[in-house]
């Protein structure tokens, strides 16, 4: 299987773009101001394919936030946002005045937070719509280059697949592009899409 059908694809899209729904509204209690997540493009890849153009924040650093889960099927997700990004998201989130160069020893804590906040609330619209159970790790953060973002995709089964999100997050008048990619299996990638046609059965 190389590709979701369109159907597929619309169907993931409007299962996470519940997910980005729910994700705003969490985060816009924490931030105190309103935040938006846009409608996720979702497109599907081989890890062989993925490089810098492909996620397209236009960098070479990351703040890469991972977490994996179980259920129907398991998958590494890895949330993605360029590190200038990622430490502006994390002043946003202590609503204070801190400078970007203070804000290093929050940043671990504040990010795996926020990647905890996001994944699972694509997760649990996942799980709630598909009617399936997930189990999620505990969030990892790390700051990672392209390179070592690919290594990490690469680590697993040879040519695994790339659920990739394109998202686009406000902070009041604050644009931050990131990226949710979801590592499965081939085997994994079967049992998310019987999943799927099973949701599109029922409807």
């Amino acid at each position: 299987m190389d590709s979701l059908s369109e159907l597929h694809l619309d169907a993931l899209t409007e299962v996470f773009n519940v997910g980005a729904g729910r994700a705003a509204a969490s985060l816009s209690e924490i931030v105190g101001d309103e935040v938006k997540l846009s409608v996720p493009s979702v497109e599907i890849r081989k890890s062989s394919e993925i490089d810098n153009e492909v996620i397209g924040l236009g960098t070479d650093r990351f703040g890469a936030v991972h977490q994996t889960f179980k259920g129907a099927f398991e998958a590494e997700a890895i949330l993605l946002f360029a590190e200038d990004h990622a430490l502006e998201i994390v002043r946003d989130m202590m609503s204070s005045q801190i400078s970007i160069e203070d804000l290093a020893e929050f940043e671990q804590e504040a990010m795996c937070e926020l990647g905890n906040i996001i994944l699972n609330a694509c997760l649990s619209a996942m799980a709630d719509m598909l009617s399936i159970p997930m189990d999620c790790s505990l969030p990892d953060y790390t700051v990672s280059t392209i390179n070592e973002i690919i290594q990490r995709i690469n680590s697993g089964e040879a040519d695994a697949y790339l659920l990739l999100l394109h998202i686009d997050l406000v902070i009041e008048k604050r644009r931050s592009k990131g990226h949710l990619i979801f590592v499965l299996g081939s085997t994994s990638l079967v049992k998310l899409v019987v999943q799927i046609e099973r949701f599109l059965g029922a409807i």
